[in-house]
């Protein structure tokens, strides 16, 4: 047997009609950083037909220790940068770059276009919107995080829990890879799972990975679980986007005049994430910040006082 998927091809669970089915897959990428590279590698390599990839990063040369897939393209776009790197792997492959973030006010429109989705970014305010878009678009989910030494895969939404039946609540303060580091083996690892994750449920592989969380943990310790009957939490945060901002809300930005010199809306006050301003009796709560993790913060504490909804807005790093 012959030809560029042929030694996935003899694999019984696989097969012609299989990697047909990969072919007419469309799948919505969500970073194409360190987590990203291997799962798009290896899905373009497989022949997933269409990708379209979400990234609005450039690359930078302290990237390339574990996003290979962009070298010699240091200060391009990442999502142009895959498109360039797909087409020498495999022409056949379709590649939608898109150099934007993804936010509440995108992520339905994609979500809704794809059959699968990954989720890559490692960002939670991502993770968590994302997860929510699949779940009411009942698309699957793979979701994976990574931090010096380990991290998780899962999926999720599809036929199985969302990523918030297994992470109802975060943490009050949290690392990222730049001030915590990462070894470009961790995320390369982490990704190639997604990846495989991926290509299980496009083949209906059975078990299916919808519904297991996979871990490693420092000293390469490998652990996880399944989780298909976890219940959705009740409430919960949701994330919105700024222009979703209704003119009874009472804003909040947690983000001082140095660190945000324009807040996130005119009628915003500023406040404290460990003391953020009360409410008025029956007004929707929204609550910004840079990452959404001081935004969650302060909504734990408004809501053991205050009833009404609470919504969070992650306006990322450049506003």
């Amino acid at each position: 047997m012959s030809g560029r998927h042929a030694r996935q091809i003899v694999l019984p669970e696989v097969g012609a009609e299989g990697q047909a089915r990969l072919a007419r897959a469309h799948v919505l990428v969500v970073g194409a950083g360190g987590l990203g590279s291997p799962a798009i590698m290896y899905l373009a390599g497989a022949g997933v037909g269409s990708l379209t990839v979400v990234d609005p990063d450039v690359v930078e040369a302290s990237n390339l220790h574990r996003q290979p897939i962009h070298a010699g393209r240091v200060g391009w776009g990442k999502a142009e940068s895959v498109a360039a790197f797909v087409a020498a792997l495999d022409p056949a492959v379709e590649v939608t770059p898109l150099a934007e973030r993804l936010t509440p006010a995108n992520a339905a429109a994609l979500v809704a276009e794809a059959q699968l989705v990954l989720d890559c970014a490692d960002n939670f305010a991502v993770s968590y919107t994302l997860s929510d878009a699949c779940m009411g678009a009942r698309v699957p989910l793979i979701s994976a995080s990574a931090l010096a030494m380990g991290g998780y895969v899962g999926g999720f939404c599809g036929q199985a829990p969302s990523l918030r039946a297994v992470f109802p609540d975060l943490p009050d303060r949290a690392g990222t890879c730049a001030t915590a580091g990462i070894l470009g083996p961790v995320v390369g690892t982490l990704g190639t799972i997604e990846a495989q994750m991926a290509l299980s449920v496009l083949l209906g592989l059975t078990p299916s990975p919808l519904g297991q969380l996979v871990t490693l943990a420092p000293g390469l310790r490998w652990g996880g679980f399944r989780f298909d009957g976890a219940p959705e939490p009740e409430g919960g945060f949701r994330f919105i986007d700024a222009a979703e901002i209704g003119p009874d809300d009472f804003v909040v930005d947690l983000r001082d005049a140095d660190e945000a010199p324009v807040p996130v809306h005119p009628a915003a006050r500023r406040g404290d994430a460990d003391a953020p301003p009360a409410p008025p009796p029956g007004a929707r709560a929204v609550i910004a910040c840079r990452s959404g993790l001081r935004a969650w913060r302060a909504a734990r504490i408004l809501a053991a006082t205050h009833p009404n909804q609470i919504a969070l807005i992650a306006t990322g790093e450049t506003t």
